[in-house]
């Protein structure tokens, strides 16, 4: 996130007011799903976040593209910004995937326990 909205400081996004704003909330989509997800009740709401989470780090990406070609920023900083977005939607896949393998019970269980009533 700090990476794209410093780039989106640069002075060609100052023109393309559109594009500051898409790119911007695309990267903070992904966190922001990150962290609703986390707050929900069940893996699977999680994993449905985790998922917007992916998909906005894929937007990002194409927007990534956009300012490149727009000459907004230039090939080194797209290829930074571009693999961090990549990276970071292959590590939520990860997650996505281990949390489908591994579901948790849906609701609290301890061993039972034997209890002596003499007293």
């Amino acid at each position: 996130t700090n990476l794209v909205y410093g780039l989106t400081n640069q002075t060609g996004f100052n023109r393309d007011f559109g594009l500051k704003d898409q790119i911007r909330r695309a990267v903070v989509s992904v966190m922001s799903n990150i962290a609703e997800g986390f707050e929900s009740r069940t893996d699977s709401q999680f994993i449905n976040f985790l998922g917007m989470a992916r998909a906005s780090a894929g937007e990002t990406r194409s927007q990534l593209y956009i300012a490149l070609d727009q000459g907004y920023i230039t090939e080194e900083r797209f290829k930074e910004a571009f693999a961090l977005a990549e990276k970071c939607a292959r590590q939520i896949a990860k997650f996505i995937a281990y949390l489908e393998a591994n579901p948790r019970p849906r609701r609290v269980s301890e061993e039972t326990a034997e209890y002596d009533t003499d007293v």
